[in-house]
C-alpha cells in the first residue's frame, strides 16, 4: 500500500487532483480546469488503474482506507465486543465469531420463524438455531450415540423436517461438516473439549448445537467458561447465555465413557447426559443450520421485536 501511495504522489495525476482541490476551494470549477468530458490522463506511473480524476480519487481513497479485514465488522453494522452482550471474536477457533450474553440482538427470521444466530464462520456462512423447539423425540431409537449412524433424529431432521421447510429456506441452507466427536463429562478445559468434538465430522444440512457452543454462548467466561464451571455455577450461568430458554433440549454431542450417552441442556442450565433412546418425548429439539455465505442479513436490528431478515 505504501508503494502505491508513493507512486501516486509522484504521478502527474496526483498534481491534477491537488490542483482541482485547490482551485475548487477558491471557486474555480472542475469544468473550467478540465473542460473536455473525454479527457483521459496518463496514469502509467502512478501505480493505480484509473485514467480520470474522480476514479483516481476513489481508488486512492480505497488504497489509503481499505475496508476492514473480514471479521472486524460482521453483518455490516454489528460491532465486535469483548465484554457484555454481543458478538465476540472466538479465542479457540480462528475466524469464528460467537454471540454471547443473555440479551443479544441475534434474532433472525428464517422459514417465517424466529431463529437465533449462533456464530459467523470463517467461510462467511452463518450458523443459526431455532429459538423454540419443533417437538420432542429420542436422539436415536436404536440407542446409538453416533449421529452419522445415522441417528433417527438425524434421519428425521434431514428428511421429513428439511423437506417441510419452505423452498426459499431450503435454498438458503448449505451442507457443512458438523463436529460430532465424543467429549468427557464435566470437562474443565474448553480447548480440549472443542478439539474432541472436532475429532469426528458428519456432513449434512440440519443438526443440533454442540456442548461447546452452549458454553461459548455465555458472556461470563470466568465463571461459566467450561462444562465443569457451568454445572458448578448453573444457577447464575443460565442468566448469562441466550441459549438457555427454560426447557431441556438435546445437543449433538455424545459422551466418551458410555455406549449411548448424549449430552442435553436441562431447563435449570446444567449440561447432563441421558441415553440416546431414553424416554421418548423427554427432550426438545432445536434444529440448527448453516446459511449460505451468499445470503444477506438485512433489515431490522436483530432484536426480538425487530429481527434481521434474510435476503
Amino acid at each position: 500500500m505504501k508503494s502505491k501511495i508513493k507512486k501516486f504522489i509522484n504521478s502527474k495525476l496526483f498534481i491534477f487532483i491537488i490542483t482541482a482541490l485547490v482551485f475548487s476551494t477558491i471557486g474555480v470549477s472542475a469544468t473550467t480546469l478540465f473542460p473536455s468530458n473525454n479527457v483521459t490522463y496518463d496514469n502509467g506511473n502512478s501505480g493505480l488503474q484509473s485514467t480520470d480524476v474522480q476514479g483516481a480519487i476513489d481508488e486512492l481513497y480505497t488504497v489509503c482506507f481499505p475496508p476492514p479485514p473480514a471479521g472486524d465488522s460482521i453483518l455490516d453494522d454489528v460491532p465486535i465486543v469483548s465484554s457484555g452482550n454481543g458478538l465476540y471474536k472466538d479465542t479457540y477457533e480462528e475466524g469464528r465469531y460467537f454471540y454471547k450474553g443473555k440479551n443479544v440482538n441475534n434474532y433472525v427470521t428464517f422459514n417465517n420463524e424466529i431463529w437465533r444466530i449462533i456464530s459467523i464462520e470463517p467461510d462467511k456462512t452463518i450458523k443459526i438455531m431455532r429459538e423454540k423447539s419443533i417437538g420432542n423425540q429420542v436422539w436415536d431409537s436404536s440407542n446409538s450415540k453416533n449421529w452419522a449412524h445415522p441417528a433417527s433424529l438425524n434421519t428425521y431432521l434431514n428428511g421429513t423436517y428439511l423437506s417441510g421447510l419452505n423452498s426459499e429456506a431450503q435454498n438458503q441452507i448449505v451442507s457443512k461438516n458438523w463436529s460430532i466427536g465424543a467429549i468427557k463429562n464435566g470437562n474443565d478445559d474448553l480447548k480440549v473439549q472443542i478439539s474432541n468434538e472436532s475429532s469426528s465430522k458428519w456432513n449434512g444440512k440440519v443438526a443440533l448445537p454442540t456442548v461447546s457452543e452452549y458454553i461459548r454462548s455465555n458472556s461470563n467466561q470466568s465463571v461459566c467458561g467450561t462444562h465443569s464451571k457451568n454445572d458448578n455455577n448453573y444457577s447464575s450461568c443460565k442468566n448469562t447465555t441466550w441459549m438457555h430458554n427454560d426447557t431441556s433440549w438435546w445437543t449433538i454431542s455424545p459422551e466418551t465413557d458410555s455406549s449411548d450417552g448424549i449430552f442435553y441442556v436441562l431447563s435449570n442450565g446444567i449440561v447432563s447426559i441421558f441415553g440416546a433412546s431414553y424416554f421418548d418425548g423427554a427432550f426438545d429439539i432445536r434444529p440448527a443450520v448453516y446459511l449460505s455465505s451468499e445470503v444477506q442479513i438485512t433489515g431490522g436490528d436483530g432484536s426480538q421485536s425487530n429481527p434481521y431478515t434474510i435476503k
